[in-house]
């Protein structure tokens, strides 16, 4: 996993790049406007994560024969830290732009007044868990379908069986987590940004009590669902904890301030959809796991392979419902997106930057991604000895708290 972690950090920061470059190309309004606040946001990640990951990266990558394995172990939560730190700064940059706290207008342009309001505000402290668990389920999932590959092939058996329980406990221990922070982001949409809320909801009118929309086809030109499939009462019950209440629909707001509902209405669902799946898969496997079975049912190895994808899913169906759903602000109440973009940028600019791109990084991720199938399909390395689960835990639950990797990446117990 140490290679495909490399690989995949390689091409994460590749995009990362463009992001920054593009404030000045696409977006100088919008940086001219609003950089007091986002430029230092930009530096920070700089100073603190990509530091770190700079740091210790080649430790971690290069380092794990010719250093202690305590300072290898350090290294490497180094380079787990740096990434947390970058999260952070980049939630803290998007929830800003989402939800503008702690700024002042001064002569036209949005300048700083309380930075523990913008860093440390309130939607921030919910978005960033909720971000961090969806990177740490989507790798949990990845790793517990490896596992379940591998014992489907009948190839490296201890491996493949510790990759397959741990990725399963790991998923069932957070996915209730996840879904406690999904909740809170979901109210502090409904209480910051209103019209977000309503296209989530495909709510067009007001309603008292609220039906939810559990799915249809939203009808934006006649602004109506089709082959809706509702819950009376529901979404009252959902926005507000009571039965009764009185939701806003998308009636309420000028026509000039409503988001786009198609993407945010789908996106949502998807990204709910593809959590109630790891959820019944890690929830499943690891009641098979209690009762002994869950290596021998092919049929529940072939559900967590073909599982892989799910985080992925979930983490983009739920940026396309945030980013879209934000239209058609770019920092939600003070600039719209039409008024942020370089004044002598054209539509052909665009479309062949944005072409460039595509191509590019098809190349870049058709490469990328074959590698790392090429790594997984492999397994470990001839070299590394193989890891038994019984060997390192048995059947004692709490066994595993006691055990210490070492230097050659053997499980091992550690002496009183």
């Amino acid at each position: 996993w140490l290679k495909v972690f490399a690989v995949s950090f390689g091409m994460g920061v590749v995009t990362g790049i463009v992001m920054a470059f593009q404030f000045g190309t696409n977006w100088s309004v919008l940086a001219a406007k609003s950089g007091a606040i986002q430029g230092p946001l930009l530096g920070y990640e700089g100073f603190t994560a990509f530091l770190l990951e700079a740091t210790f990266f080649g430790v971690m990558l290069l380092g794990r024969e010719r250093v202690s394995p305590r300072f290898y172990f350090f290294a490497c939560c180094m380079v787990s830290l740096g990434t947390m730190f970058s999260s952070f700064w980049i939630l803290a940059n998007n929830s800003w732009m989402q939800v503008p706290l702690g700024h002042e207008i001064i002569d036209g342009k949005i300048v700083p007044a309380d930075w523990m309001q913008i860093v440390l505000g309130p939607v921030q402290m919910v978005r960033w868990p909720h971000m961090l668990l969806a990177a740490f389920l989507t790798s949990a999932m990845c790793v517990a379908a490896t596992g379940a590959w591998y014992t489907l092939r009948n190839v490296h058996r201890d491996e493949g069986r510790v990759m397959l329980h741990w990725g399963l406990g790991l998923v069932a221990l957070l996915i209730p987590v996840q879904l406690f922070f999904g909740h809170l982001t979901g109210l502090y949409v409904l209480q910051h940004q209103p019209a977000k809320f309503a296209a989530i909801e495909a709510r067009w009118k007001n309603e008292q009590p609220a039906s939810e929309v559990l799915i249809a086809w939203p009808d934006e030109g006649n602004e109506r669902n089709l082959f809706a499939i509702t819950v009376p009462r529901l979404g009252s019950m959902i926005a507000s904890g009571n039965w009764t209440s009185a939701e806003v629909g998308l009636e309420s707001f000028p026509k000039e301030d409503r988001p786009p509902v198609l993407i945010p209405f789908f996106g949502f669902r998807i990204m709910v959809g593809m959590g109630l799946v790891m959820l019944a898969v890690s929830w499943f496997g690891n009641f098979l796991r209690w009762r002994g079975q869950l290596e021998s049912k092919r049929w529940f190895l072939w559900c967590t392979y073909l599982s892989f994808p799910t985080g992925f899913i979930a983490v983009l169906s739920g940026w396309y419902t945030a980013e879209v759903g934000r239209q058609p602000w770019v920092v939600y109440g003070l600039l719209r997106t039409r008024d942020a973009v370089t004044p002598s940028l054209t539509t052909g600019d665009v479309a062949f930057s944005l072409a460039g791109y595509v191509l590019v990084y098809a190349v870049v991720y058709s490469f990328g991604l074959y590698y790392i199938y090429s790594l997984l399909r492999d397994g470990p390395s001839p070299e590394t000895q193989p890891v038994s689960l019984d060997s390192a835990t048995g059947s004692r639950p709490l066994a595993f708290a006691g055990d210490a990797a070492t230097a050659t990446g053997r499980l091992g117990r550690q002496e009183p």
